[in-house]
């Protein structure tokens, strides 16, 4: 990966090639040929969601999602607790005081 990254730089330096991309004609091409990619995958990701739901497959969004609701338990959790913690803590002070 380092080697194309090298490769690439190397190439925008030459002259000929600068002035290539600064072209409009190719800035629009790249631009139109980013977007088709970005379309494709949208595609593609909707057919593979729906090929996982017919296979009944968890996919990685659907892991996210719970990962997603995990974290936000969690938080529900702690934040149902922190009373409780607080009263348990006033509970053991007033008994030390008694004692």
């Amino acid at each position: 990966m380092a080697d194309i990254k090298n490769r690439l730089l190397r190439l925008l330096q030459d002259p000929r090639v600068a002035k290539l991309v600064q072209d409009p004609k190719v800035q629009q091409l790249v631009v139109r040929g980013l977007r088709f990619r970005g379309r494709v995958e949208g595609v593609l990701e909707r057919r593979m969601q729906g090929i996982a739901g017919s296979l009944n497959l968890v996919t990685q969004r659907d892991l996210r999602s719970l990962h997603r609701r995990i974290r936000h338990l969690e938080q529900e959790l702690r934040e149902a607790e922190q009373p409780l913690t607080e009263a348990e803590a006033e509970d053991a002070r007033e008994a030390a005081v008694r004692d």
